[in-house]
């Protein structure tokens, strides 16, 4: 175990990078559609799941 002791924590690391880009990438793109569904709304669109009984406006 010791000679590939470098190769396995090099991917180990790799590995733990590659997810913790996906996790921040996965958080960033829910804050920036989060954002434009609020400008949607604002703007008064809704969306097509609401039913008239949810809405009563």
């Amino acid at each position: 175990m010791m000679g590939h002791a470098g190769f396995v924590l090099a991917s180990y690391g790799a590995a733990i990078i590659v997810l913790a880009a996906l996790i921040g990438w996965i958080l960033i793109d829910q804050r920036i559609q989060r954002q434009a569904l609020q400008e949607l709304e604002s703007r008064g669109i809704r969306r097509r799941s609401e039913t008239k009984m949810d809405n009563p406006s």
